[in-house]
């Protein structure tokens, strides 16, 4: 535990996977076994939100929402090649390579494996992924590879921004020419709920606690306190899933593989694009390597937020989005040790100033 601690990945995200494993299984038997559970649970509902996963979903996003620091937005024209390969690679690229590489597996590649319907759905999950940048986790990936602790705070904070503007255009245009039809007053109020009251409850609170008792009191002793809520939450938001979803899951369990597939295949494309343009750019490593993991890697709390709020707990786009939790700990930790592996390729700090 110690040596985590350490390398600054806790527990709980450092075997995200298994535990997401775990988490299937016991919401699968809940759901077999124990159906009067989520029969109960589907009773409150609200404009076609489940107020359970609600509450819930408030508890991964809200602490990750105080670790953004807005005040750092006045650095933003410090090195701003940095933040343009963000911005670029984040919103005009990687949802629709996430769209494209989606479209080629589940009509294509797939088509005789599942339904359009079916693919449609799955076609749906991933848009939602491909949408949302890395929020949080981000830091523990700029961690592991040495990166620039105050530069990523800043691309971090700028894709917070970006998010209230660009998610619902983009997914509502993505979902629209792949046949779906776009509930935009749902679409909207998915990201006032799971974006905006989150982002404001975060800021106002990391703003009240730091005038009234200091910096070191905020991130030394009060967000620690918080470190194991966003991962409790997670956890048991998949157990309820699971739930919903274990009909569907024992009846075709080679859709986690066959979704987990392009998934797996646009992290890497989308960490190579900013990390090679990084490269191309000159700009230095501890920059580069975050600007590529917030690519890759999905704010997927919010995607799996929205695919419930869109579709419906025990919906394929739901599962869809939770495959790219299942998959996402395991290569986000690959791409780490390929980035320290090629740190080499980059300038020296005092090369790149």
């Amino acid at each position: 535990m110690a040596r985590e601690r350490r390398e600054g990945i806790g527990f709980f995200e450092k075997y995200l996977t298994l535990w997401v494993l775990g988490c299937m299984a016991a919401g699968v038997a809940i759901g077999r076994f124990l159906p009067g559970v989520p029969a109960f649970l589907a009773r409150f509902e609200y404009a076609q939100v489940s107020i359970p996963i609600a509450v819930l979903i408030w508890l991964m996003i809200y602490p990750m929402m105080m670790k953004v620091d807005f005040a750092s937005l006045r650095y933003v024209g410090r090195n701003p090649r940095g933040l343009v390969v963000t911005w670029v690679v984040n919103w005009l690229v990687k949802p629709f390579t996430m769209y494209g590489i989606a479209v080629l597996f589940f009509f294509v590649l797939y088509k005789g494996l599942m339904p359009a319907d079916l693919a449609k759905q799955y076609l749906a999950g991933a848009v939602l992924l491909g949408a949302a940048p890395c929020t949080a986790m981000v830091f523990v990936w700029s961690w592991l590879t040495r990166g620039n602790a105050a530069y990523t705070v800043v691309q971090v904070a700028t894709n917070d921004l970006i998010i209230l503007v660009a998610f619902v255009p983009i997914v509502g245009f993505l979902l629209g020419i792949s046949g779906l039809q776009v509930p935009w007053a749902t679409l909207a109020l998915s990201v006032v709920l799971f974006v905006v009251i989150p982002l404001g409850a975060g800021a106002l609170t990391r703003t009240l606690l730091i005038r009234r008792k200091g910096e070191a009191y905020f991130t030394g002793t009060f967000l620690p306190k918080w470190s194991g809520v966003t991962i409790v939450g997670l956890l048991l938001t998949l157990v309820m899933i699971f739930s919903f979803q274990g009909d569907t899951l024992l009846s075709q369990p080679l859709d986690i593989l066959l979704i987990a597939v392009p998934l797996v295949l646009q992290t890497f494309l989308v960490f190579f694009a900013a990390y090679l343009w990084a490269r191309a750019w000159k700009l230095p490593f501890d920059v580069a390597a975050p600007a590529g993991m917030i690519g890759a890697s999905n704010f997927f709390e919010l995607a799996v937020a929205v695919a419930i709020a869109l579709f419906g707990t025990s919906s394929p786009a739901a599962l869809a989005t939770i495959v790219g939790v299942l998959a996402e700990v395991p290569v986000m930790l690959v791409l780490v040790r390929i980035a320290n592996r090629t740190r080499g390729w980059f300038p020296a700090k005092e090369e790149a100033k």
